[in-house]
């Protein structure tokens, strides 16, 4: 009912029909408001992009349902279904030891120590500063997110703190800071993958480097000079080993020559004696057979060795100032003449 007439004690009260028609235009507003809002959140909540470098895992109440590539994809809205990312593509990085404060053409590294994390202690009992980077990708995103470990990062922290200290442990100080750093890594890095391996973490190791391996502060001085005295004795024992080198295959090279001289000479003196035993058996054979013939042949022939050998006779008569020259049995050489001997005169 509404009352009839002026009011003269103020304005009119409103009508109870107006305002809940008026209640109705508003509750009617919010509601096409609301619906309007939840259509638009729900279009909004259906649409994902994954990035290039990036996977998503999609979970209906928590659990996986699928993995999205990269790109614009589509998902039950309102919470039902949810997206989580992971930078699968992406190669990221631990460090021990130190830490990047910029990466530049001049990198510039964290003032603060690190001991808690580079100090070690090698098989021989040495202290060392050992400082190092791990890199990785995660391959697998659903082991990485919800199957392996709770906290992916620091695991793989402790992880690797827990191998380098146990293969540092197992070396030779002198080893870990001069040859032994490649194999040192190598076996860090198979290590640290076994175990995640172990625990379905979905993380790949891609490499472990040592980045610096020293000894510490307070010894580097009385290290240097060990380090100098080793570099010292490894120089004298290569140059032991070229001088050996080079003496050992010329003395072999002298060596061989001097033998193959003697299995000459052996040779040249035996066939030579071989030969003359030889000829003394033909020539006896050929005196057996003719004395005479072979008694004057063989006079004539030593008759022809030993005169070129005398030179000139001389027979001196007694009363002569000077020899008379017989005969002139060097080769060569001839008497003079009586023209010749006229003409000295």
């Amino acid at each position: 009912m509404s009352r009839q007439g002026p009011n003269p004690f103020g304005p009119r009260e409103p009508d109870l029909d107006e305002l809940k028609a008026q209640g109705a235009k508003v509750a009617r507003a919010l509601g096409v408001g609301l619906v309007v809002g939840a259509v638009l959140f729900g279009l909004a909540s259906m649409a994902y992009t994954v990035q290039p470098e990036e996977r998503a895992i999609v979970t209906r109440f928590g659990r996986v349902v699928r993995l999205s590539d990269p790109g614009l994809h589509f998902k039950l809205p309102f919470g039902i279904e949810r997206t989580h990312r992971v930078a699968t593509e992406r190669i990221l990085k631990q460090e021990f030891g130190f830490r990047t404060l910029e990466a530049a053409q001049r990198t510039q590294y964290s003032p603060e120590d690190f001991n808690d994390e580079s100090l070690m202690l090698t098989g021989d009992l040495n202290v060392i500063n050992v400082e190092w980077v791990v890199q990785y990708r995660i391959t697998n995103p659903e082991q990485y997110l919800f199957r392996g470990m709770r906290e992916g990062v620091e695991t793989l922290r402790d992880i690797s703190e827990s191998v380098m200290q146990q293969v540092i442990g197992n070396r030779l100080g002198s080893d870990a800071l001069t040859v032994g750093r490649v194999e040192i890594a190598s076996v860090a890095q198979e290590r640290m993958q076994a175990i995640l391996d172990g625990y379905n973490s979905g993380i790949t190791i891609l490499r472990v480097e040592l980045q610096d391996v020293t000894p510490p502060d307070s010894v580097k001085p009385s290290f240097n000079e060990v380090n100098e005295a080793r570099q010292e004795r490894e120089r004298m024992i290569n140059e032991a080993e070229r001088a050996r080198n080079e003496t050992i295959p010329r003395a072999l090279g002298e060596a061989r020559q001097a033998v193959a001289q003697a299995q000459g000479y052996a040779a040249v003196r035996v066939n030579r004696a071989r030969g003359e035993a030889t000829r003394f058996l033909e020539l006896a054979q050929a005196y057996g057979e003719a004395p005479e013939v072979t008694r004057q042949r063989l006079f004539l022939e030593m008759i022809d060795k030993v005169m070129p050998q005398i030179g000139q006779v001389f027979v001196v008569e007694g009363g002569q100032s000077a020899p008379l020259p017989i005969m002139n049995l060097t080769p060569g050489t001839h008497f003079p003449t009586d023209a010749a001997k006229g003409a000295a005169r």
